[in-house]
């Protein structure tokens, strides 16, 4: 089963936890301390909720789970927005523009960790995992070392920026999810 279809799932059995006006509006895969998340975001004219389900689309209400899981799936988005300066595709093409043009010392070894780089970002759905955001961290440092840039890292530095992001992500679940959590 692919991670699309697996979310398919998830969202038919969390579409039954929605209230009345309320829809489903998405939903967020991690695996944490052990366990597939599914965290569902919920929308309505009232306002959001938040309902992380377990593999077996059973809610959970383990804080630590839930609130892991959500920060780690913020935490891969921004590396995967971040990865590349942001703007992957139109680096690899100026790359690829300045080998025909100027062919510089070492464009091969930028464009081969741009590739490995773009290789590596899955597509949505995906699963966010402590392994696939260091193994994005890795890739982007390759590339931006490939690139002369051997100081302070970009891509640190927009993870550094996002913490305040990440949190206010995990603090909305906790304040506005469905269930008591423990």
């Amino acid at each position: 089963m692919t991670v699309a279809d697996d979310v398919g799932r998830i969202a038919s059995s969390a579409a039954a936890f929605a209230e009345a006006g309320e829809e489903l509006a998405g939903a967020l895969v991690a695996e944490t301390l052990g366990r597939r998340v599914y965290l569902c975001a919920f929308e309505s004219a009232q306002g959001h909720g938040w309902l992380a389900l377990g593999a077996d689309a059973e809610p959970l209400t383990e804080r630590r789970l839930v609130l892991e899981a959500a920060s780690l799936a913020a935490f891969c988005e921004v590396a995967e927005e971040s990865a590349g300066g942001g703007h992957l595709p139109e680096l690899q093409a100026r790359l690829a523009e300045l080998r025909e043009t100027d062919n510089p010392e070492g464009i091969e070894e930028a464009e081969a960790a741009a590739a490995s780089l773009a290789e590596l970002l899955e597509p949505e759905p995906r699963v966010a995992s402590e392994a696939y955001l260091d193994a994005v961290g890795s890739a982007s440092r390759r590339l931006e070392q490939a690139l002369g840039d051997g100081g302070t890292s970009p891509f640190a530095a927009a993870m550094q920026a996002a913490l305040g992001s990440v949190e206010g992500l995990s603090d909305d679940v906790e304040r506005n999810y469905k269930l008591p959590l423990r």
